[in-house]
């Protein structure tokens, strides 16, 4: 027997399974899944190199005077928080880069609403983004690349995002779960990209990382552009003006009710990102410098290989979590959104508690087990699937089409003071003892989600009143 025939049924079996999740759903699915997943391989795959590419080679002195325009950067950030060593600095960047990345959206979906339509949006933030992170693979050009892959994430972004939601009817049941399995598209990408990048720059050299990122998102330019007539049309605020469903240019007083709710909920949750994101900056210095790395004496585990544990447990957890919320619903029971999303404040805070036991244990200095950080994770992306993919649904489910992508765009802007801060606060990690730093992190998980409980009864109520759909269960 030919090897023609086996691997051909191979493939069959995969276009079947793939066929059989995505059964009732449209196509265009398939194609937005894709193109974030690589989008997102090109993300992560940079994100788990930045912190130790900063502090291990780019900031060194010999290497860091060649980095255009770090000059007048270190000039500012030392004009307001004084002299700064190559690892508060490192963390400095990564705040303002992961803070600014949440900025952009909110330009990205006016430019799709008012100029361009979501597709051509999107086609530009793609090739923006490669740009960048082609750049990355050559020291004088880091700065400028942060700064193309920021912009192009704004234009990719939310306009993705919205596209997915576009797909179906206002009073579809299947939205919620396509952006679950949009969601698994996205962590898809963030689980390959630290075990190819990540491998690529830690054993090769950090630019072969780099460029491999590149690479993913042209993929993923690719995919949406081969897969364009599968896409729902764009969706202007100009259009949703002129359509017969009745809808005026201008915002009724509901729909101002709903952009304020939406607005407070994203405050809110800048303080879930603010200790969500150390993942990537405090948390990868753990590892490095704190954390026993031997796999039971046979090899040592890859620093950035932590990274794939995320998105790992995000495909492991989110059918059992949807399983539970389908049985509470049934009995009439599931929480609403509101309550999911300060449960997930509360569990990203119980994470912080796992790492302050771990470093107790160790002792200042020591070192804990590798166990200790899969703990951390486990708690931590539970945190993340009660937020992020309900907050996604809900920013598409209630608010106004003339302002959709814009406050997509406001949803991912709740990111900007979190992940400031997130750079902010781990510029203080050579200072602080590490159970302290992980103890700060786990209390601003909790005052997330006491303000989100606080507020919880005016903000259901005025999202209900506002929803397509039915209102979500209190």
């Amino acid at each position: 027997m030919s090897t023609a025939q086996p691997l051909d049924s191979v493939a069959r079996r995969a276009r079947w399974g793939f066929q059989h999740v995505l059964q009732g759903h449209p196509r265009g699915l398939a194609v937005l899944f894709f193109s974030e997943m690589w989008e997102r391989f090109s993300f992560y795959g940079m994100r788990a190199l930045l912190i130790l590419y900063m502090t291990d080679q780019l900031l060194l002195p010999g290497s860091v005077e060649g980095v255009w325009g770090f000059a007048g950067l270190r000039s500012v950030l030392e004009s307001v928080f004084g002299p700064l060593s190559i690892q508060a600095m490192s963390s400095q960047i990564y705040g303002l880069y992961t803070g600014l990345l949440y900025v952009t959206p909110v330009f990205g979906g006016l430019l799709a609403d008012r100029m361009l339509g979501q597709r051509r949006t999107v086609v530009l933030g793609a090739l923006l983004m490669a740009a960048g992170h082609f750049l990355m693979a050559f020291g004088a050009t880091f700065l400028l690349a942060l700064l193309l892959i920021i912009a192009g994430n704004g234009c990719f972004k939310p306009n993705v995002s919205a596209q997915v939601g576009a797909l179906y009817a206002p009073d579809d049941v299947k939205r919620d779960s396509a952006y679950s399995m949009f969601y698994v598209g996205i962590n898809l990408g963030a689980f390959i990209a630290p075990v190819i990048c990540g491998t690529l720059g830690e054993a090769y050299g950090w630019h072969y990382g780099f460029l491999a990122a590149g690479v993913g998102m042209l993929v993923g330019l690719s995919v949406f552009t081969l897969g364009a007539r599968h896409l729902p049309p764009d969706v202007r605020a100009r259009d949703a003006a002129s359509t017969d469903s009745g809808r005026s240019r201008r915002l009724s007083a509901n729909d101002r009710r709903a952009v304020v709710a939406l607005c407070l909920v994203a405050l809110v949750t800048t303080f879930f990102w603010a200790a969500y994101e150390q993942q990537g900056n405090a948390l990868v210095l753990w590892a490095k410098n704190f954390t026993d790395r031997s796999f039971f004496g046979l090899f040592e585990i890859k620093i950035t290989w932590f990274q794939t544990l995320n998105p790992f447990l995000i495909f492991a957890l989110t059918p059992m979590l949807l399983a539970h919320w389908a049985r509470r619903a049934a009995l009439g029971k599931e929480p609403g959104t509101i309550t999911k999303m300060g449960i997930g404040c509360f569990l990203a805070a119980a994470a912080y508690i796992v790492l302050t036991v771990a470093a107790l244990a160790a002792g200042e200095g020591g070192t804990a087990g590798w166990a200790w950080i899969v703990g951390y994770f486990v708690l931590l992306t539970l945190g993340e699937l009660f937020v992020s993919p309900i907050a996604l649904s809900l920013f598409y489910r209630v608010a106004p089409a003339q302002v959709l992508s814009m406050m997509i765009g406001v949803w991912f802007l709740s990111g900007v003071v979190g992940n400031y801060l997130t750079g902010l606060i781990g510029s203080f990690w050579e200072f602080l003892p590490k159970a302290y730093f992980w103890l700060l992190m786990s209390a601003i998980g909790v005052g997330a989600g006491l303000i989100m409980f606080a507020f919880k009864r005016p903000l259901e109520r005025i999202l209900a009143e506002r929803a397509v759909a039915s209102p979500e269960p209190t």
